[in-house]
């Protein structure tokens, strides 16, 4: 698990901008940063999404890389605009970098939102609450203060920890598509119908699959579909063979 760094000052946005993209290899509990102190997916299946049928192509069938998912997390399509002016509170500044943090690793531009119903409480080692939406599933965030926080401090560190993972229809197609582009001994790549965005828990069986056929699959090794079950980790979709 990797945590970004992150540092926000008191004065100046640019050092907003520039702190937002760095990381720290110490890092180990989730994305983290700083704010100053003035500061084609269609829709989701049943909950019991059944298996594939043995020898019948999926829903959608994946062909190539989807458009939409960008290459780069720093791409400007991903930035949310308006920034938060320079006397915005602390809260505001958290709220606004908790959405690019979310649309930096999904890479696919979405609507979002964010909301600290509480507020981000500015003392060493507390501890917050605050929701991120994406499309309109919510996943929510702990925001923990640095514990060598003093009062009145030029910068404000912290860790943002998402608490659930996001399934996101185009980003599982393409992911699926990425990882097996290269492989001459399988094809017809399939999913079923994904979310268009939906949380779950992260590294636990979604309940959704996608297949592809596999030249020497199957008891007589003469091909035949392979089904595969879907996983969302911190920064990526993974997918694993179903037996």
């Amino acid at each position: 698990m990797r945590i970004s760094k992150n540092l926000i000052g008191l004065a100046a946005v640019g050092i907003l901008a520039a702190g937002c993209g760095s990381s720290s290899s110490d890092d180990s509990a989730g994305s983290s940063g700083s704010a100053g102190s003035s500061s084609s997916a269609g829709q989701a299946p049943s909950e019991e999404a059944k298996a594939p049928e043995p020898g019948a192509d999926l829903a959608v069938p994946v062909t190539g890389p989807q458009p939409d998912v960008l290459a780069s997390s720093s791409d400007p399509k991903l930035k949310v605009t308006p920034k938060p002016a320079n006397g915005a509170s602390f809260t505001e500044k958290v709220e606004h970098k908790l959405q690019e943090d979310l649309l930096g690793r999904l890479k696919v531009p979405g609507k979002t939102s964010a909301n600290c119903p509480d507020g981000v409480t500015q003392k060493a080692s507390a501890v917050s609450i605050c929701n991120v939406t994406y499309e309109g599933a919510t996943v929510p965030y702990e925001i923990e203060i640095s514990e060598k926080y003093k009062p009145g401090s030029f910068l404000t560190f912290y860790n943002s920890t998402p608490k659930k993972g996001l399934l996101v229809a185009k980003n599982a197609y393409d992911r699926f598509w990425t990882a097996n582009k290269g492989r001459s001994d399988i094809s017809k790549l399939s999913c079923e119908e994904l979310p268009a965005a939906k949380a779950v828990d992260e590294e636990t069986e979604t309940g959704f699959h996608c297949q592809y056929w596999g030249k020497y699959a199957g008891e007589d090794g003469k091909g035949g579909f392979v089904k595969l079950g879907i996983k969302v980790n911190r920064h990526n979709v993974d997918f694993f063979e179903v037996r």
